[in-house]
């Protein structure tokens, strides 16, 4: 099995900076892809971003610019640098992990979640 464990979210102002983090363990033989997703209340949980083990990335629209997906492969974790974050920002993220656990083979792992408020 495999845990995700997320930090760094909370109150922002607009145009301000955050940094979330993600943190995975377990029996882990390799992670793929990693992602933040997040759901706005009454909403759906959309993509944020994502990036795999070489590096590649993929944004929403709506964050591209502003938003930088790393990770650090050592250390089985993925960052989300909110820059510039608005209101419409405002939803809990949650990180996804996708690959391969010793013993259980393939995972698709989520974090309990995130609280990220952006005022006005």
């Amino acid at each position: 099995q495999v845990q995700l464990v997320e930090s760094g979210g909370g109150l922002v102002q607009a145009g301000g900076s955050l940094r979330l983090s993600c943190a995975a363990s377990g029996r882990i033989r390799s992670i793929n892809a990693m992602g933040w997703y997040r759901q706005a209340p009454g909403k759906q949980r959309e993509l944020v971003a994502v990036i795999t083990s070489v590096g590649s990335t993929n944004y929403a629209d709506s964050v591209k610019g502003r938003f930088t997906i790393s990770r650090d492969n050592a250390k089985n974790m993925v960052f989300l640098q909110m820059n510039s974050p608005k209101p419409e920002d405002t939803a809990v993220y949650y990180c996804n992990a996708q690959g391969q656990a010793y013993y259980t083979g393939g995972f698709s792992s989520w974090g309990q979640g995130t609280q990220v408020t952006v005022s006005s």
